[in-house]
């Protein structure tokens, strides 16, 4: 095939309901899990900035509620890790995979 014809693939590809569907999949879960993540960091970062009195405030010896929060921080990372291996794993993967195949066939041609 030739670059223009691979092209042509690929554009199709791109404006095909099943790629549309992968992205609008990966879009339903990424952004809400994004802004979701920014607005958790943001407000650990406005507390310590301007609630200090109240994230000083020790539950535990040498532990206080800033540092509980910035753990909680590493803690809703790996969540949100896992969370997306297990969307993808199961929603993404799969269909990626089918329109990988198709796209192949066609160039194979």
């Amino acid at each position: 095939m030739s670059s223009s014809e691979d092209e042509k693939v690929w554009v199709e590809t791109q404006a095909s309901p099943e790629f549309q569907a992968l992205r609008k999949k990966f879009r339903n879960f990424a952004f809400p899990v994004t802004a979701a993540f920014l607005g958790w960091y943001f407000l650990y970062v406005l507390l310590t900035a301007f609630a200090r009195d109240w994230v000083s405030q020790e539950v535990a010896p040498n532990i206080n509620i800033a540092i509980v929060l910035g753990v909680l921080q590493f803690v809703s990372t790996f969540v949100i890790m896992w969370l997306y291996e297990r969307h993808s794993s199961r929603t993404l993967d799969p269909a990626s995979d089918a329109l990988r195949d198709k796209v192949n066939a066609r160039l194979a041609k």
